[in-house]
């Protein structure tokens, strides 16, 4: 029996095949630029290096070691990249089990019980046997052949979802390190402005002091103190909001560090602790698809919906395994070990489906139908993808246009301040003109302020739209 058996197994090993399709990543878009013909993509005084990868850590390039420090407790506490690396490993077991179920199967039982037989299973012959006891002991092996390779997909399967959860874990990082960046450039501009602010309220406090020396010296009016002190309180009222916006980010900060606001508190990051990078590596688009971690994550996806096909297709034809067993059967615990007790059995198990109301054939074709839909969902990532770098380059372009704009609009703005200052001390001039001037010289420089941040901002917007590195790359890990 033997000789026949170890034949027939080997041929229906090497019969068996895969069905279903056999992956291959589509092709991305044939472009070579992201921008559309006349729109920017150099932003002014930064350099576009493009088709040049990121050297180290990205946020290096703003030279800025209390970022560093932070971006490093983040990493080491942020709770997404937690649960990301808890999810790769769940995906890491799940495709232990889906090998493990390629490979044979052993278990080992025993039985022991007690059992009687009715006199009709003898029929005519009228026996009756008493009671008796039994025990069986030995192991038992199932080996599943896998002939049409529906277990081979399903692997093919886990090991694509495991891969989509690695790519999750890139993202994590790079939104972790971009939100830490961007949450520091908010703190530091909220820092910022409030100085302003409180610069400002200093010399409006200065010109009620003026109006009233005025009107005690019998050359001011009424009008003019209740001016200033209405533009001292308007001032006074931007506080609030700006400190609202530092505590904000103070308690993102934290988040993201993966400790309550209670627990930890971030540096006092100003805006003179970063500088703007002269040089900003762009991938080619080509190599985008690459490096975009929620790209590579959709192509996984792809994958697992291709291999998925490959299981309901294989639902499709018979399902064959192979099991044995070799038990010790006796009506006594003792007989247990006398060998001609020995009992096996060796079977072939064979399931066709026949009828299943089209239950199969409908999986398999939601299998295609879901391929497809991830299939744009791939491409339409792509083009998202291609669309992020765009706008970030149009920003940092019009950044760097604003940013020329408010200094200029600054500059100008403290000329005309100091000439009405001096206009009023000369008695030229009433003080609603310095007021007035003081005004536009307030909003020249928030206005000048919020320009820089935003530029360092879209900077790092930048980096993340370009595929930011990933975790295995991080030093720290």
């Amino acid at each position: 029996m033997k000789r026949l058996a170890l034949p027939l197994l080997s041929g229906l090993l090497l019969s068996g095949c895969t069905l279903g399709p056999d992956f291959k990543t589509p092709e991305p878009p044939k472009v070579s630029t992201y921008a559309a013909k006349g729109d920017a993509v150099a932003p002014g005084d930064q350099r576009v290096a493009l088709g040049k990868a990121i050297e180290g850590n990205w946020w290096a390039g703003f030279r800025a070691p209390a970022l560093d420090d932070t971006i490093r407790q983040a990493l080491a506490g942020n709770l997404d990249i937690d649960e990301a690396r808890n999810r790769m490993a769940e995906a890491e077991e799940q495709v232990n089990v889906a090998e493990g179920a390629l490979l044979p199967q052993v278990s080992f039982g025993t039985t022991a019980g007690y059992q009687k037989y009715g006199k009709s299973l003898f029929g005519p012959f009228n026996v009756s046997i008493p009671p008796f006891a039994y025990y069986t002991v030995g192991p038992t092996a199932t080996f599943p052949l896998d002939l049409f390779g529906g277990q081979r997909r399903t692997v093919e399967e886990q090991q694509a979802f495991l891969e989509y959860q690695h790519h999750e874990l890139d993202a994590a990082y790079q939104s972790l390190t971009a939100h830490v960046a961007v949450e520091a450039l908010a703190l530091a501009a909220a820092r910022a402005e409030i100085d302003i602010v409180q610069a400002i309220i200093a010399e409006d406090q200065r010109n009620v002091d003026l109006v009233q020396q005025a009107i005690t010296a019998g050359s001011g009016t009424r009008v003019q103190l209740v001016s200033a002190q209405s533009q001292l309180a308007q001032d006074r009222a931007l506080l609030p909001d700006l400190r609202q916006n530092e505590a904000v980010a103070r308690h993102a900060l934290a988040i993201l560090a993966g400790k309550a606001p209670a627990e930890w508190s971030p540096p006092d990051f100003a805006l003179t602790d970063f500088t703007l990078p002269e040089e900003l590596p762009v991938s080619l688009p080509s190599e985008l698809v690459h490096r975009r971690p929620d790209i590579q994550a959709a192509e996984a996806q792809l994958h697992a919906a291709s291999a998925a096909i490959g299981v309901a297709t294989a639902n499709l034809y018979p399902n064959i395994s192979l099991s044995g067993t070799a038990t010790l059967q006796a009506l006594t615990p003792g007989g247990l070990f006398n060998s001609v007790n020995n009992a096996w059995s060796i079977a072939g198990n064979l399931t066709q489906p026949i009828f299943d109301g089209g239950r199969l054939s409908a999986q398999k074709r939601a299998a295609v139908d879901n391929y497809q839909a991830q299939l744009a969902s791939y491409r339409r990532t792509i083009i998202g993808a291609f669309g992020d770098v765009a706008d970030r380059l149009q920003a940092l372009a019009n950044d760097a246009d604003r940013l020329k704009a408010q200094q200029a609009a600054a500059e100008t703005a403290a000329q005309s301040l100091d000439l009405a200052r001096k206009s009023y001390q000369a008695g030229n001039s009433g003080i609603l003109d310095v007021i007035d001037a003081e005004r536009r010289y307030a909003q020249a420089e928030l206005g000048l302020s919020r320009a820089k941040t935003q530029r360092l901002m879209d900077t790092a917007e930048l980096y993340l739209a370009v595929g930011n590195g990933t975790m295995a790359s991080d030093p720290a890990h």
